[in-house]
Protein backbone atom coordinates (compact mmCIF):
# COMPACT_ATOMS: atom_id res chain seq x y z
CA UNK A 1 0.00 0.00 0.00
CA UNK A 2 1.49 3.42 -1.28
CA UNK A 3 0.87 6.54 0.98
CA UNK A 4 0.46 10.05 -1.06
CA UNK A 5 -0.18 13.68 -0.26
CA UNK A 6 -2.44 13.84 -3.14
CA UNK A 7 -4.34 10.84 -4.95
CA UNK A 8 -6.54 12.64 -7.88
CA UNK A 9 -8.97 10.53 -9.78
CA UNK A 10 -9.52 10.70 -13.38
CA UNK A 11 -6.45 12.16 -15.76
CA UNK A 12 -8.78 14.65 -18.34
CA UNK A 13 -7.64 18.03 -18.05
CA UNK A 14 -8.56 19.02 -14.25
CA UNK A 15 -6.86 15.13 -13.28
CA UNK A 16 -3.77 16.13 -15.14
CA UNK A 17 -3.59 19.77 -14.52
CA UNK A 18 -3.88 19.47 -11.11
CA UNK A 19 -1.25 16.57 -10.84
CA UNK A 20 1.33 18.37 -12.21
CA UNK A 21 0.71 21.68 -9.97
CA UNK A 22 0.73 19.57 -6.61
CA UNK A 23 3.87 18.02 -7.93
CA UNK A 24 5.40 21.36 -8.59
CA UNK A 25 4.62 22.66 -5.71
CA UNK A 26 6.10 19.23 -3.62
CA UNK A 27 3.25 17.22 -2.86
CA UNK A 28 3.54 13.48 -3.84
CA UNK A 29 1.07 13.02 -6.04
CA UNK A 30 -1.17 10.12 -8.27
CA UNK A 31 -3.47 10.09 -10.56
CA UNK A 32 -6.06 6.88 -10.82
CA UNK A 33 -6.85 6.46 -14.63
CA UNK A 34 -9.00 3.07 -16.37
CA UNK A 35 -8.18 4.14 -20.00
CA UNK A 36 -5.22 3.03 -21.81
CA UNK A 37 -4.16 6.36 -22.57
CA UNK A 38 -4.00 9.39 -20.04
CA UNK A 39 -5.77 12.89 -20.88
CA UNK A 40 -9.98 11.97 -20.47
CA UNK A 41 -12.34 12.45 -22.78
CA UNK A 42 -10.89 15.87 -24.14
CA UNK A 43 -7.96 14.32 -25.66
CA UNK A 44 -8.73 10.70 -26.23
CA UNK A 45 -12.98 11.43 -27.70
CA UNK A 46 -13.39 14.92 -27.14
CA UNK A 47 -11.66 18.47 -28.11
CA UNK A 48 -9.05 17.33 -29.82
CA UNK A 49 -9.95 14.64 -32.40
CA UNK A 50 -12.66 16.47 -33.19
CA UNK A 51 -10.55 19.79 -33.67
CA UNK A 52 -8.26 17.32 -36.35
CA UNK A 53 -11.57 16.39 -37.98
CA UNK A 54 -12.64 20.13 -38.16
CA UNK A 55 -9.49 21.56 -39.59
CA UNK A 56 -8.94 18.64 -42.08
CA UNK A 57 -12.86 19.22 -43.48
CA UNK A 58 -12.36 22.84 -43.51
CA UNK A 59 -9.44 22.36 -45.77
CA UNK A 60 -11.39 20.15 -48.23
CA UNK A 61 -13.73 22.84 -48.29
CA UNK A 62 -11.43 25.12 -48.92
CA UNK A 63 -10.44 23.34 -52.37
CA UNK A 64 -13.85 22.69 -52.92
CA UNK A 65 -14.92 26.30 -52.76
CA UNK A 66 -12.45 28.59 -52.39
CA UNK A 67 -9.07 27.56 -54.29
CA UNK A 68 -10.27 28.58 -57.70
CA UNK A 69 -11.09 31.79 -56.69
CA UNK A 70 -7.34 32.55 -55.39
CA UNK A 71 -6.02 31.12 -58.96
CA UNK A 72 -5.56 27.49 -57.30
CA UNK A 73 -6.43 24.95 -59.96
CA UNK A 74 -7.03 21.35 -60.28
CA UNK A 75 -9.02 18.39 -59.05
CA UNK A 76 -10.66 18.40 -55.87
CA UNK A 77 -9.00 16.70 -53.53
CA UNK A 78 -10.58 13.34 -52.49
CA UNK A 79 -11.33 12.24 -49.09
CA UNK A 80 -10.06 9.34 -47.74
CA UNK A 81 -11.94 8.67 -44.92
CA UNK A 82 -9.92 5.83 -43.09
CA UNK A 83 -6.09 8.23 -43.46
CA UNK A 84 -8.64 11.22 -42.00
CA UNK A 85 -9.12 8.64 -39.12
CA UNK A 86 -5.78 7.57 -38.83
CA UNK A 87 -4.53 11.06 -38.73
CA UNK A 88 -6.41 12.13 -35.63
CA UNK A 89 -5.54 8.92 -34.16
CA UNK A 90 -1.99 10.41 -34.53
CA UNK A 91 -2.99 13.56 -33.34
CA UNK A 92 -4.89 12.10 -30.00
CA UNK A 93 -1.60 9.66 -30.20
CA UNK A 94 0.67 12.67 -29.95
CA UNK A 95 -0.97 14.67 -27.17
CA UNK A 96 -1.81 11.84 -24.88
CA UNK A 97 1.70 10.83 -25.02
CA UNK A 98 3.01 14.28 -24.08
CA UNK A 99 0.78 13.81 -20.93
CA UNK A 100 2.23 10.83 -19.88
CA UNK A 101 5.92 12.21 -20.60
CA UNK A 102 4.90 14.93 -18.17
CA UNK A 103 3.64 12.72 -15.72
CA UNK A 104 7.57 10.97 -15.93
CA UNK A 105 8.76 14.58 -15.58
CA UNK A 106 7.05 15.99 -12.68
CA UNK A 107 7.48 11.95 -10.78
CA UNK A 108 4.04 11.57 -10.83
CA UNK A 109 2.65 7.59 -10.68
CA UNK A 110 0.23 6.38 -12.66
CA UNK A 111 -2.39 4.21 -10.77
CA UNK A 112 -3.84 2.12 -13.99
CA UNK A 113 -7.33 1.02 -13.50
CA UNK A 114 -10.82 2.69 -12.50
CA UNK A 115 -10.51 3.86 -8.69
CA UNK A 116 -12.81 3.82 -5.73
CA UNK A 117 -12.97 5.70 -2.54
CA UNK A 118 -14.00 2.75 0.19
CA UNK A 119 -13.20 5.54 3.17
CA UNK A 120 -11.99 8.92 3.61
CA UNK A 121 -8.20 8.75 2.93
CA UNK A 122 -8.18 5.76 1.33
CA UNK A 123 -8.51 5.26 -2.47
CA UNK A 124 -8.76 1.56 -4.43
CA UNK A 125 -7.87 0.52 -7.49
CA UNK A 126 -7.88 -3.14 -8.39
CA UNK A 127 -7.30 -4.91 -5.17
CA UNK A 128 -4.59 -2.12 -3.87
CA UNK A 129 -6.09 0.14 -1.71
CA UNK A 130 -3.67 3.20 -1.27
CA UNK A 131 -3.51 6.07 1.13
CA UNK A 132 -4.20 9.72 0.56
CA UNK A 133 -3.90 12.44 3.04
CA UNK A 134 -5.89 14.60 0.07
CA UNK A 135 -8.66 12.71 -2.83
CA UNK A 136 -9.61 14.86 -5.45
CA UNK A 137 -12.68 13.69 -7.94
CA UNK A 138 -11.81 14.59 -11.32
CA UNK A 139 -13.83 11.71 -12.72
CA UNK A 140 -15.33 14.25 -15.75
CA UNK A 141 -18.37 13.90 -17.65
CA UNK A 142 -20.24 11.29 -20.20
CA UNK A 143 -22.90 11.80 -23.00
CA UNK A 144 -26.02 12.09 -21.99
CA UNK A 145 -28.94 10.35 -24.09
CA UNK A 146 -32.93 11.48 -24.21
CA UNK A 147 -34.68 8.69 -22.57
CA UNK A 148 -35.99 5.86 -24.50
CA UNK A 149 -33.35 6.59 -27.07
CA UNK A 150 -30.94 3.81 -26.68
CA UNK A 151 -27.22 4.63 -28.09
CA UNK A 152 -25.19 1.67 -29.82
CA UNK A 153 -21.44 3.14 -30.76
CA UNK A 154 -20.44 -0.44 -32.12
CA UNK A 155 -23.16 -0.35 -34.73
CA UNK A 156 -22.91 3.43 -35.60
CA UNK A 157 -26.27 3.92 -36.12
CA UNK A 158 -27.61 5.80 -33.61
CA UNK A 159 -24.45 7.23 -32.00
CA UNK A 160 -23.05 9.68 -28.88
CA UNK A 161 -20.33 11.99 -29.94
CA UNK A 162 -17.65 9.32 -28.79
CA UNK A 163 -18.92 6.73 -32.13
CA UNK A 164 -19.67 10.00 -34.18
CA UNK A 165 -15.44 10.22 -34.30
CA UNK A 166 -15.35 6.60 -35.30
CA UNK A 167 -17.96 5.83 -38.09
CA UNK A 168 -16.71 3.22 -40.31
CA UNK A 169 -17.78 5.40 -43.43
CA UNK A 170 -19.15 9.29 -44.19
CA UNK A 171 -22.80 8.39 -44.35
CA UNK A 172 -25.38 9.85 -46.82
CA UNK A 173 -27.52 11.12 -44.12
CA UNK A 174 -27.34 12.31 -40.67
CA UNK A 175 -29.41 13.22 -38.09
CA UNK A 176 -28.33 15.38 -35.15
CA UNK A 177 -30.39 15.81 -32.43
CA UNK A 178 -29.08 19.04 -30.19
CA UNK A 179 -28.04 22.23 -31.64
CA UNK A 180 -25.37 23.24 -28.97
CA UNK A 181 -21.77 22.77 -29.64
CA UNK A 182 -20.68 19.17 -30.07
CA UNK A 183 -24.06 19.02 -32.08
CA UNK A 184 -23.25 21.76 -34.44
CA UNK A 185 -19.12 21.08 -34.74
CA UNK A 186 -19.42 17.40 -35.54
CA UNK A 187 -23.02 18.12 -37.77
CA UNK A 188 -20.39 20.96 -39.67
CA UNK A 189 -17.59 18.19 -39.89
CA UNK A 190 -19.62 15.25 -42.16
CA UNK A 191 -21.57 18.75 -43.66
CA UNK A 192 -18.42 19.19 -45.22
CA UNK A 193 -17.40 15.40 -45.92
CA UNK A 194 -20.63 15.34 -48.16
CA UNK A 195 -23.63 14.08 -45.71
CA UNK A 196 -26.70 15.76 -45.64
CA UNK A 197 -26.93 16.82 -42.27
CA UNK A 198 -30.21 17.95 -40.47
CA UNK A 199 -30.51 19.32 -37.22
CA UNK A 200 -32.84 19.08 -34.78
CA UNK A 201 -33.57 21.27 -31.21
CA UNK A 202 -36.35 20.93 -29.08
CA UNK A 203 -35.50 24.88 -28.56
CA UNK A 204 -36.35 27.78 -31.03
CA UNK A 205 -32.42 28.42 -31.87
CA UNK A 206 -29.04 27.04 -32.15
CA UNK A 207 -26.40 27.13 -29.00
CA UNK A 208 -28.92 27.99 -26.37
CA UNK A 209 -27.39 30.59 -23.67
CA UNK A 210 -25.66 32.60 -26.50
CA UNK A 211 -26.47 35.82 -27.74
CA UNK A 212 -29.45 35.86 -29.80
CA UNK A 213 -27.47 38.05 -32.52
CA UNK A 214 -24.96 35.58 -32.83
CA UNK A 215 -26.97 32.55 -32.90
CA UNK A 216 -29.46 34.18 -35.72
CA UNK A 217 -26.13 34.73 -37.63
CA UNK A 218 -24.41 31.36 -37.09
CA UNK A 219 -27.66 29.25 -38.18
CA UNK A 220 -27.35 31.98 -41.31
CA UNK A 221 -23.95 30.77 -42.04
CA UNK A 222 -24.52 27.15 -41.35
CA UNK A 223 -27.23 26.81 -43.23
CA UNK A 224 -25.70 28.56 -46.11
CA UNK A 225 -22.83 25.58 -45.84
CA UNK A 226 -25.18 23.12 -46.23
CA UNK A 227 -26.78 21.96 -42.87
CA UNK A 228 -30.75 22.20 -42.25
CA UNK A 229 -32.11 23.10 -39.22
CA UNK A 230 -35.54 22.15 -37.63
CA UNK A 231 -36.38 23.85 -34.41
CA UNK A 232 -38.74 23.91 -31.67
CA UNK A 233 -39.09 20.14 -32.09
CA UNK A 234 -39.40 17.17 -29.48
CA UNK A 235 -38.07 14.39 -30.67
CA UNK A 236 -40.26 11.29 -29.26
CA UNK A 237 -37.97 8.82 -30.26
CA UNK A 238 -35.38 6.59 -32.55
CA UNK A 239 -36.58 3.34 -34.29
CA UNK A 240 -32.91 1.96 -35.47
CA UNK A 241 -32.41 -1.20 -37.92
CA UNK A 242 -28.69 -2.59 -38.70
CA UNK A 243 -28.17 0.81 -41.70
CA UNK A 244 -30.44 3.09 -41.56
CA UNK A 245 -32.99 5.00 -38.25
CA UNK A 246 -36.20 6.67 -38.00
CA UNK A 247 -36.33 9.71 -35.72
CA UNK A 248 -39.69 10.87 -34.92
CA UNK A 249 -40.30 14.16 -33.79
CA UNK A 250 -43.27 16.76 -32.86
CA UNK A 251 -43.15 20.46 -33.66
CA UNK A 252 -43.89 22.15 -30.34
CA UNK A 253 -45.99 24.88 -32.50
CA UNK A 254 -48.97 22.66 -33.49
CA UNK A 255 -48.00 19.08 -31.76
CA UNK A 256 -47.85 17.89 -35.53
CA UNK A 257 -46.22 14.76 -35.89
CA UNK A 258 -43.15 14.06 -38.34
CA UNK A 259 -40.46 11.60 -39.11
CA UNK A 260 -36.71 11.81 -40.57
CA UNK A 261 -34.90 8.64 -42.25
CA UNK A 262 -30.86 8.66 -41.70
CA UNK A 263 -27.54 6.13 -41.94
CA UNK A 264 -26.63 8.18 -38.92
CA UNK A 265 -28.21 9.92 -35.83
CA UNK A 266 -26.42 11.85 -33.71
CA UNK A 267 -27.05 12.59 -30.15
CA UNK A 268 -25.79 15.16 -29.04
CA UNK A 269 -28.04 16.39 -26.21
CA UNK A 270 -25.24 17.39 -23.60
CA UNK A 271 -23.00 15.33 -20.85
CA UNK A 272 -23.16 14.35 -17.23
CA UNK A 273 -21.46 14.26 -14.30
CA UNK A 274 -19.56 10.57 -14.22
CA UNK A 275 -19.15 9.57 -10.47
CA UNK A 276 -20.35 6.31 -10.73
CA UNK A 277 -18.53 3.35 -8.78
CA UNK A 278 -16.44 5.88 -6.38
CA UNK A 279 -18.62 5.12 -3.39
CA UNK A 280 -19.30 8.80 -3.04
CA UNK A 281 -23.20 7.96 -1.22
CA UNK A 282 -21.44 5.32 1.11
CA UNK A 283 -19.25 8.38 2.13
CA UNK A 284 -22.10 10.37 2.84
CA UNK A 285 -20.50 12.82 0.28
CA UNK A 286 -23.37 15.80 -0.78
CA UNK A 287 -24.61 15.46 -4.41
CA UNK A 288 -26.93 17.78 -5.97
CA UNK A 289 -30.36 16.95 -8.07
CA UNK A 290 -28.07 16.35 -10.92
CA UNK A 291 -25.61 13.93 -9.90
CA UNK A 292 -22.98 16.74 -9.35
CA UNK A 293 -20.85 16.36 -6.75
CA UNK A 294 -21.46 19.69 -4.17
CA UNK A 295 -18.63 21.69 -3.32
CA UNK A 296 -17.59 24.87 -1.05
CA UNK A 297 -15.59 27.80 -2.39
CA UNK A 298 -12.04 25.79 -1.76
CA UNK A 299 -13.48 23.13 -4.11
CA UNK A 300 -14.13 20.77 -0.70
CA UNK A 301 -16.46 18.21 -0.64
CA UNK A 302 -18.70 17.70 2.91
CA UNK A 303 -16.22 14.68 3.47
CA UNK A 304 -13.24 16.38 4.84
CA UNK A 305 -9.94 15.95 2.57
CA UNK A 306 -12.10 15.00 -0.37
CA UNK A 307 -12.16 17.43 -3.40
CA UNK A 308 -14.21 17.20 -6.76
CA UNK A 309 -13.36 19.53 -9.70
CA UNK A 310 -14.67 19.82 -13.21
CA UNK A 311 -17.73 18.05 -15.08
CA UNK A 312 -18.42 16.50 -11.73
CA UNK A 313 -19.34 19.42 -9.97
CA UNK A 314 -21.29 23.05 -10.90
CA UNK A 315 -20.28 24.95 -13.66
CA UNK A 316 -19.98 25.37 -17.01
CA UNK A 317 -18.65 21.50 -18.68
CA UNK A 318 -15.32 23.17 -20.50
CA UNK A 319 -11.78 21.77 -20.22
CA UNK A 320 -10.25 25.10 -19.69
CA UNK A 321 -12.87 25.78 -16.42
CA UNK A 322 -11.37 22.10 -15.21
CA UNK A 323 -7.86 22.98 -15.50
CA UNK A 324 -7.94 26.21 -13.79
CA UNK A 325 -9.93 24.39 -11.01
CA UNK A 326 -7.21 21.89 -10.78
CA UNK A 327 -4.62 24.44 -10.17
CA UNK A 328 -6.95 26.46 -7.87
CA UNK A 329 -7.51 23.28 -5.69
CA UNK A 330 -3.48 22.10 -6.24
CA UNK A 331 -3.22 24.74 -4.04
CA UNK A 332 -5.10 24.95 -1.76
CA UNK A 333 -3.81 21.78 -1.09
CA UNK A 334 -0.34 22.91 -0.66
CA UNK A 335 -1.64 25.59 2.23
CA UNK A 336 -1.28 28.40 -0.69
CA UNK A 337 -4.56 30.56 -1.99
CA UNK A 338 -6.63 29.24 -5.02
CA UNK A 339 -9.04 31.39 -7.17
CA UNK A 340 -10.77 31.25 -10.29
CA UNK A 341 -12.72 33.76 -11.77
CA UNK A 342 -16.05 32.30 -12.53
CA UNK A 343 -17.12 35.66 -14.36
CA UNK A 344 -14.03 35.03 -17.22
CA UNK A 345 -14.11 31.67 -18.42
CA UNK A 346 -14.86 31.86 -22.15
CA UNK A 347 -16.58 29.83 -24.69
CA UNK A 348 -16.26 28.70 -28.14
CA UNK A 349 -17.30 26.53 -30.74
CA UNK A 350 -14.83 25.25 -33.42
CA UNK A 351 -17.08 25.47 -36.73
CA UNK A 352 -15.73 27.62 -39.57
CA UNK A 353 -16.60 30.86 -38.38
CA UNK A 354 -15.92 30.07 -34.83
CA UNK A 355 -17.98 31.50 -32.15
CA UNK A 356 -16.74 32.48 -29.17
CA UNK A 357 -18.28 34.98 -26.01
CA UNK A 358 -17.24 35.88 -22.56
CA UNK A 359 -18.57 37.28 -19.88
CA UNK A 360 -22.50 38.94 -19.54
CA UNK A 361 -24.90 38.70 -22.59
CA UNK A 362 -27.35 41.37 -22.98
CA UNK A 363 -30.54 39.67 -21.90
CA UNK A 364 -28.36 39.13 -18.33
CA UNK A 365 -27.64 42.70 -18.02
CA UNK A 366 -31.31 43.79 -18.84
CA UNK A 367 -32.80 40.98 -16.29
CA UNK A 368 -30.12 42.53 -13.56
CA UNK A 369 -31.21 46.33 -14.66
CA UNK A 370 -27.45 47.36 -15.29
CA UNK A 371 -27.10 49.84 -17.92
CA UNK A 372 -24.68 49.01 -20.65
CA UNK A 373 -23.32 49.99 -24.20
CA UNK A 374 -23.08 47.70 -27.32
CA UNK A 375 -20.39 48.54 -29.46
CA UNK A 376 -20.10 46.04 -32.80
CA UNK A 377 -18.04 45.45 -35.50
CA UNK A 378 -18.37 43.72 -38.54
CA UNK A 379 -15.75 41.56 -40.37
CA UNK A 380 -16.64 42.86 -43.96
CA UNK A 381 -15.08 45.96 -42.15
CA UNK A 382 -11.49 43.86 -41.73
CA UNK A 383 -9.26 43.96 -44.36
CA UNK A 384 -7.85 40.53 -43.31
CA UNK A 385 -10.95 38.79 -42.78
CA UNK A 386 -11.66 39.60 -46.36
CA UNK A 387 -8.65 38.32 -47.82
CA UNK A 388 -9.25 35.25 -46.80
CA UNK A 389 -13.05 35.17 -47.85
CA UNK A 390 -14.74 35.51 -44.54
CA UNK A 391 -15.79 38.85 -43.76
CA UNK A 392 -19.25 37.16 -42.38
CA UNK A 393 -19.72 38.12 -38.56
CA UNK A 394 -19.08 40.43 -36.05
CA UNK A 395 -17.75 41.50 -32.84
CA UNK A 396 -19.78 43.06 -30.28
CA UNK A 397 -18.77 44.23 -27.14
CA UNK A 398 -20.90 45.20 -24.30
CA UNK A 399 -19.52 47.73 -21.96
CA UNK A 400 -21.07 49.28 -18.31
CA UNK A 401 -22.71 52.43 -19.63
CA UNK A 402 -21.35 54.48 -16.63
CA UNK A 403 -17.62 53.60 -16.23
CA UNK A 404 -16.81 51.68 -19.41
CA UNK A 405 -15.65 48.82 -17.89
CA UNK A 406 -16.15 45.56 -20.12
CA UNK A 407 -18.77 43.49 -19.15
CA UNK A 408 -18.95 40.31 -22.24
CA UNK A 409 -18.38 40.02 -25.55
CA UNK A 410 -19.51 37.96 -28.52
CA UNK A 411 -17.60 36.92 -31.58
CA UNK A 412 -18.50 35.08 -35.04
CA UNK A 413 -15.69 35.05 -37.21
CA UNK A 414 -12.66 34.22 -38.21
CA UNK A 415 -10.10 33.40 -35.14
CA UNK A 416 -12.92 34.09 -32.35
CA UNK A 417 -11.62 31.68 -30.12
CA UNK A 418 -8.19 32.86 -30.09
CA UNK A 419 -9.74 36.58 -30.19
CA UNK A 420 -11.82 36.40 -27.53
CA UNK A 421 -8.90 35.90 -25.07
CA UNK A 422 -7.92 40.05 -25.16
CA UNK A 423 -11.42 40.39 -23.93
CA UNK A 424 -10.40 37.82 -20.90
CA UNK A 425 -7.42 39.72 -20.03
CA UNK A 426 -9.41 43.24 -20.16
CA UNK A 427 -11.90 41.78 -17.93
CA UNK A 428 -9.12 40.22 -15.66
CA UNK A 429 -7.64 43.58 -14.65
CA UNK A 430 -11.25 45.63 -14.82
CA UNK A 431 -10.14 46.83 -18.32
CA UNK A 432 -12.21 49.94 -20.35
CA UNK A 433 -13.48 49.66 -23.93
CA UNK A 434 -11.27 52.89 -23.99
CA UNK A 435 -8.40 50.63 -22.80
CA UNK A 436 -8.84 48.40 -25.79
CA UNK A 437 -9.31 51.51 -28.14
CA UNK A 438 -6.35 53.04 -27.12
CA UNK A 439 -4.10 50.29 -27.26
CA UNK A 440 -2.43 49.64 -30.94
CA UNK A 441 -3.17 46.35 -32.84
CA UNK A 442 -1.29 44.94 -36.13
CA UNK A 443 -2.27 45.73 -39.06
CA UNK A 444 -3.76 43.22 -41.15
CA UNK A 445 -4.93 41.46 -38.80
CA UNK A 446 -8.41 39.86 -37.38
CA UNK A 447 -7.90 41.42 -34.13
CA UNK A 448 -8.56 44.99 -35.44
CA UNK A 449 -12.36 43.88 -35.81
CA UNK A 450 -11.70 43.78 -31.79
CA UNK A 451 -10.38 47.39 -31.60
CA UNK A 452 -12.98 48.48 -33.79
CA UNK A 453 -16.04 47.15 -31.48
CA UNK A 454 -14.39 49.40 -28.49
CA UNK A 455 -14.11 52.16 -30.79
CA UNK A 456 -17.71 51.82 -31.32
CA UNK A 457 -18.27 52.27 -27.95
CA UNK A 458 -17.09 55.56 -27.56
CA UNK A 459 -17.23 58.12 -30.75
CA UNK A 460 -17.49 55.40 -33.23
CA UNK A 461 -15.26 52.83 -34.99
CA UNK A 462 -12.99 53.64 -38.11
CA UNK A 463 -13.86 51.30 -40.88
CA UNK A 464 -17.59 51.42 -40.72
Amino acid sequence: MASYDVIIIGAGPGGYVCAIRCAQLGLKTAVVEGRETLGGTCLNVGCIPSKALLHASHLLHEAEHNFAKMGLKGKSPSVDWDQMKAYKQETIGQNTGGIEFLFKKNKIDWLKGWGSIPAAGKVKVGDEVHEARNIVIASGSVPSALPGIEVDNEAGVVVDSTGALDLPKVPKKMVVIGAGVIGLELGSVYSRLGTEVTVVEYLDAVTPGMDPEVQRQFQKILSKQGLDFILGAAVQGVSASKSKAKVAYKLRKDDSDHSLEADVVLVATGRKPYTDGLGLAELGVEMTERGQVKTDAHWSTSVKGIYAIGDAIIGPMLAHKAEDEGMAVAEVIAGKHGHVNYDVIPSVIYTTPEVAAVGKTEAQLKQEGRAYKVGKFSFMGNARAKAVQQGEGFVKLIVDKDTDRVLGCHIIGPGAGDLIHEICVAMEYGGSAQDIALTCHAHPTFSEAVREAALACGDGAIHA
